[in-house]
């Protein structure tokens, strides 16, 4: 696969503290690669160096093409109307598709003669993603694009977005707090905590590679010598772990295919954890099952 964004080594550090450490991933071209993790995790920093907005304090970032970037606050001039938005974007950008911005603004009734002031959210959202794609980039950087809309409008800046997808071979890494935000939508994650890659790869090939074990009679789980255990649940029920692998059966409890909920979750609330480059392995004898009382579970619990 060819890649459109590359990342070896990279660290940025402000001042005393590491904003992101040594962060290594790949995203091929033709993705769309949800960037997750909690607050403070690294993700704007990402982006922002990815876009060559932070020069970084160590290793290489490498974009293989065009980069458009449009910010969390969706900077916009408020007085201007959206066509001149356009107007100003024709002039400062050699690539850009003014037609292409005009049609998709009107094909979604954003009214090109008012002042961007005066839009809704989701309007301005419109307009601060279109005047990116008309610069026909190789690679799209959203940070946070859905936040503060409402549903219809969160469809709206979504399928704009894919359209553009199907049509060319772009690019797409976009960061959300919501896993279902990106469930319908993406097919690439990478998840980072405390600085640090925790996971990246294809979506389908990770939930694969995934499972959740639950115990039986309000039972906790604990990995067994060598399972590749992510992250445990006891908050009084039956306890889960997510688990990299396959679990042979064991009639103590029961094995499912994790979901992006489970992964996305397991993964935030264990931040030590870092999933396998490849197949994970396969869990022999899978956890054993202990009373919650006993307190000793070997990973780290939801």
């Amino acid at each position: 696969m060819r890649p459109a964004l590359e990342t070896d080594g990279l660290g940025v550090r402000y001042r005393r503290s590491w904003a992101l450490r040594d962060c290594s991933l790949s995203v091929p071209a033709g993705r769309v690669a949800a960037l997750m993790g909690p607050n403070g995790a690294g993700k704007t920093t990402l982006m922002q160096a990815v876009v060559g907005m932070l020069k970084p304090t160590c290793g290489s970032v490498v974009v293989h093409g065009e980069v458009a970037f449009v910010a969390q606050d969706r900077p916009l001039t408020e007085r201007f109307t959206a066509a001149e938005m356009l107007a100003f974007g024709r002039r400062v950008n050699s690539r850009f598709d003014d037609g292409a911005a005009r049609d998709r603004l009107g094909r979604l009734g954003v009214p090109l003669d008012r002042k961007v002031g005066v839009l809704s959210g989701g309007q301005r959202a419109q307009v601060a993603i279109a005047l990116a794609l008309a610069r026909r980039p190789d690679l799209l950087v959203l940070d946070e694009p859905l936040a503060n809309l409402d549903p219809l409008a969160r469809h709206d800046v979504m399928r704009l977005i894919m359209v553009e997808v199907a049509e060319r071979e772009l690019t797409v890494l976009l960061s959300s707090h919501v896993v279902a935000d990106i469930e319908e939508t993406c097919d690439w994650l990478v998840m980072l905590n405390d600085g640090q890659v925790q996971v990246s790869g294809d979506i389908e090939e990770l939930l694969a590679g995934h499972h959740v074990l639950t115990g039986a009679g309000g039972s906790a789980i604990t990995t067994a010598v060598g399972a590749a255990g992510v992250s445990a649940s006891r908050a009084g029920r039956p306890g889960e772990l997510l688990v990299r692998g396959e679990p042979a059966p064991d009639p103590r409890g029961q094995s499912r295919r994790a979901g992006l909920a489970d992964l996305v979750m397991g993964y935030l609330r264990s931040f030590e954890s870092a999933a396998l480059s490849g197949p994970g392995p396969v869990i022999q004898g899978w956890p054993t099952l202990v009373e919650q009382q006993t307190g000793q579970p070997s990973v780290s619990e939801i």
